[in-house]
């Protein structure tokens, strides 16, 4: 079936958002006079969202006492800061302006909360680009179950199997095949080193945003 749709995954996919959360976790360790962490470490675990990132700027188990109130603090921090620095992976621009040109539809599908995806959506110019955007509070399952792709589908009135789902996490890639969409997983994301997104099962995997142009351009001919 022809491709109608490319949808993506919001942090580590279509947006790099990591600067933004490595902002924040230093500067929480700065007001307490606490030293900087490896810049490293955090973008490691963005995928955990703000539970692991927060544990592994303070070397803290979730349940230890206090740790709940630092997790408030980098949300309230987050929500006033969540687009400053964020911007789209290098070579995301280009793609995004080649899925327009190709009269296809292009959207996002996140497990970010709507108080913080849509923010940064409109900062960006994104918005009004954008044909939806999908986050937990729309569904009653996030991914990896497949409803909000699901959704996304029936919002666009379009069947699964043509759009092309791109992720950066088996989360992302086993919602999409679930629902019936076409996937890929690209590398460039939060990948944890010991994962690898060629065990993923996704129908392609690639290094960079502008690799998705060939995989698009074939599945436009119905490839």
């Amino acid at each position: 079936m022809r491709l109608r749709a490319v949808l993506f995954d919001m942090d580590g996919t279509l947006l790099d958002t990591a600067p933004d959360f490595i902002a924040i976790c230093q500067a929480m360790l700065a007001d307490r006079g606490l030293p900087p962490v490896d810049d490293a470490l955090i973008r490691g675990v963005i995928s955990g969202g703000a539970r692991a990132m927060v544990a592994a700027t303070f070397a803290m188990d979730p349940e230890a006492e206090g740790f709940e109130a630092l997790r408030l603090e980098f949300l309230e921090r987050y929500q006033r800061d969540c687009a400053v620095h964020t911007r789209l992976f290098d070579g995301m621009a280009e793609l995004l302006a080649d899925i327009e040109k190709g009269k296809l539809l292009w959207g996002v599908v996140t497990n970010k909360p709507v108080r913080f995806a849509e923010p940064i959506m409109q900062r960006l110019g994104l918005a009004e680009r954008s044909a939806l955007l999908i986050c937990p509070d729309h569904v009653t399952r996030s991914k990896p179950d497949p409803e909000p792709l699901i959704l996304a589908c029936k919002t666009l009135n379009l069947d699964p199997a043509s759009v092309l789902f791109v992720g950066d996490d088996l989360r992302d890639i086993e919602s999409g095949r679930d629902a019936g969409t076409r996937t890929a997983a690209v590398r460039f994301g939060y990948i944890h080193p010991d994962d690898n997104p060629n065990h993923w099962g996704a129908d392609v995997v690639v290094d960079h945003p502008l690799d998705l142009r060939k995989v698009i351009d074939s599945a436009l001919c119905g490839c």
